[in-house]
């Protein structure tokens, strides 16, 4: 799995935490037994444990999983850090077993039908609730419009069903196929929207959006990064204006066991 840096997400934090449902986390506290231990993965620099560790109850053991040594010397205080590939990990039953809670934010559309299979079995023999955050679904909403945005959106959904380190991933579809999965388990499923809306006051995270998606893009069409580049250009100066507005759509996922 490729790593995310610190800069990126220290950007994005912000977005997510307004973005995220509470209600889903109020239903996983309600829900999820009161003790064991809580499994953050592909925690990056904690932004999770930080956004869940006010609403759960207390204590918490939290142990954050990432493949990148760096992101986790950023990790919260008193939170068991672990440098792993969660390739290894999916399979690593010690990993799982005594979780009340298995969590992830911005993770699923990155992995594989195959990876998020496993995720779940190991969630349900371990009788573990869960709640993943910020599953991208596709959705790219740019104002003003222009022309080119749904031909780029279009691109970007293409690229997101490459391999990002677990086989082809699902992309826009995983939190439909992580509903299917969970529920096929006996679990009891919850979700609701979690959409970035992004006005001028996340100028650089839009900025950074832009530059990616017509990385993205050209990628999956180089022979059209001449066109890609004007889209962009034109993006910028909508945001340049403070007229720019994205919305990003994402959904949130949460379970508990029924039986």
């Amino acid at each position: 799995m490729s790593g995310f840096n610190a800069e990126w997400l220290a950007l994005r934090e912000p977005a997510d935490a307004v973005a995220r449902s509470r209600r889903l986390v109020s239903f996983v506290v309600a829900g999820a037994a009161s003790a064991g231990r809580l499994l953050d993965l592909g925690g990056g620099t904690g932004a999770n444990i930080r956004y869940l560790s006010p609403h759960l109850p207390s204590p918490q053991h939290w142990t954050l999983v990432d493949s990148e040594r760096a992101l986790l010397a950023r990790v919260p205080a008193g939170t068991t850090g672990v440098c792993a590939d969660l390739n290894d990990v999916i399979d690593d039953e010690e990993m799982f077993r005594d979780c009340a809670l298995v969590t992830a934010s911005a993770l699923l559309d990155l992995v594989s039908d195959d990876w998020l299979r496993r995720l779940v079995e190991q969630c349900r023999t371990a009788h573990a609730a869960v709640l993943f955050a910020l599953n991208y679904d596709g959705r790219i909403e740019c104002a003003p419009a222009d022309p080119e945005d749904d031909d780029v959106r279009r691109l970007v959904n293409e690229h997101q069903r490459t391999d990002k380190g677990f086989g082809p991933a699902l992309g826009p579809e995983a939190g439909k196929r992580f509903i299917e999965l969970l529920s096929a388990a006996q679990y009891d499923v919850r979700y609701e929207r979690s959409d970035w809306m992004l006005g001028v006051e996340s100028r650089e995270l839009q900025r950074q959006l832009i530059d990616g998606w017509v990385s993205a893009a050209a990628d999956v069409a180089p022979d059209r990064r001449r066109q890609f580049d004007d889209w962009r250009r034109r993006r910028l100066e909508h945001l340049d204006s403070n007229h720019s507005r994205i919305v990003v759509g994402h959904i949130d996922v949460a379970g508990v066991r029924v039986v």
